[in-house]
């Protein structure tokens, strides 16, 4: 009795659930024609082009779509011209411009990657502007680093880059760069040019950026600048504790051999000697006094070492006269370099005023010459 009250009571439920799944079927039928038909409405509306497959299968996913804002490049740091060679890293030639240009829902060209520095890069092109970037109504460049290259997430690749774009009227390359080094990571894949050339100056084939119908070429350059290793640091002291060596000469009269040598003094952390030529060096010889200051023989440098100096010669007048003084603003030469250990002047003061002893020069036989530094450079390397 109870079981046959249970089969009786159960069949209208059974059938009240069949009429709400059908009815659900049929309301879910209808509010996916609704969105589908809505979306493809606003779609038209807003001019959105064809959607792809968003199965996805076993392929590979792709990149995320490629920033294109915040862009650094200011009209002060661009650097535009002609140049004959090619571009090194790229090339990409087309003749089917127009065709990309008529396109409505192309809004750009990528080149297949090419690998600059270990780091696979891409040459973007908007035949008509990344209007993102303020590009509308010009040809954009831009130069794209594959993610996937970089090895950690806060990896930072610094790169030049150098956009070309052929001219067959010139033959050269119309090039265009950035003085600034750009900074490529996950976070900015893609660094360029908005506003490269106008289209309408690019169309115009008076220009002779698109020639024969409808053929273009652009490039690029990707130059990865690596950091110094080796480096040299130049200082110039211009202040010294004892900046004058005085040398005095006795028995000048009768000096016999070409050229004398002073001690060795040290100043600015080098060490000299005055030298000078009684009868005059060959190109002056009994006319003048000859009067050069030499680093010391024994002096060491670093291969390629160069030293500033700033200097006056004098040859002191014991009359208090006016002294005989020149100046020195020289460069010595280390090991490497071609250049003299000496400088100085051969005519530096007339043997006659030398032996006119009115003249105060010579007194006692006695000559006074003198050299006072007024600077000396020094030059750190590294690695030492």
């Amino acid at each position: 009795m109870t079981r046959s009250h249970y089969r009786r009571n159960t069949s209208p439920v059974v059938y009240l659930l069949f009429c709400l799944i059908v009815a659900s079927a049929s309301a879910s039928s209808f509010i996916r024609q609704f969105t589908d038909g809505f979306n493809t409405n606003l779609q038209q509306e807003n001019g959105v082009g064809p959607m792809p497959n968003q199965d996805k299968g076993n392929y590979l996913h792709n990149n995320e779509e490629i920033s294109s804002r915040d862009y650094k490049v200011s009209a002060s740091n661009v650097v535009k011209g002609l140049r004959d060679h090619p571009p090194s890293s790229y090339s990409l030639k087309m003749e089917s411009f127009n065709t990309l240009l008529k396109s409505t829902f192309t809004e750009k060209y990528e080149s297949r990657p090419f690998s600059v520095g270990g780091y696979n890069w891409t040459l973007v092109v908007y035949p008509n502007g990344n209007k993102k970037d303020s590009g509308s109504g010009y040809l954009s460049l831009y130069v794209a680093i594959d993610n996937s290259t970089l090895v950690a997430a806060h990896q930072e690749v610094y790169a030049d880059l150098r956009f070309y774009i052929f001219n067959k009227n010139e033959r050269k390359y119309f090039t265009i760069q950035d003085t600034d080094v750009w900074k490529f990571n996950v976070f900015k894949t893609m660094w360029g040019f908005s506003q490269v050339l106008s289209i309408d100056t690019f169309k115009d084939p008076k220009n002779g950026y698109l020639y024969d119908g409808d053929h273009c070429e652009f490039g690029v350059d990707v130059t990865i600048p690596s950091l110094y290793k080796i480096s040299e640091l130049f200082t110039v002291t211009e202040n010294f504790h004892n900046p004058r060596f005085t040398w005095s000469i006795r028995g000048f009269s009768m000096l016999l051999k070409d050229s004398y040598l002073s001690d060795v003094f040290s100043i600015g952390g080098r060490n000299w000697n005055i030298q000078v030529y009684p009868n005059g060096d060959a190109a002056v010889e009994g006319k003048a006094l000859s009067m050069f200051l030499n680093l010391d023989a024994n002096e060491k440098f670093s291969p390629y070492e160069k030293i500033y100096v700033r200097a006056k010669l004098r040859i002191l007048n014991q009359l208090q006269f006016n002294n005989v003084e020149k100046q020195l603003d020289v460069w010595y030469n280390g090991p490497g370099y071609s250049g003299f250990s000496g400088w100085g002047y051969n005519d530096f003061i007339s043997l006659s005023d030398l032996k006119d002893s009115s003249k105060g020069f010579v007194v006692n036989d006695v000559l006074m010459a003198q050299v006072e530094m007024e600077a000396i450079s020094s030059t750190k390397y590294f690695p030492n």
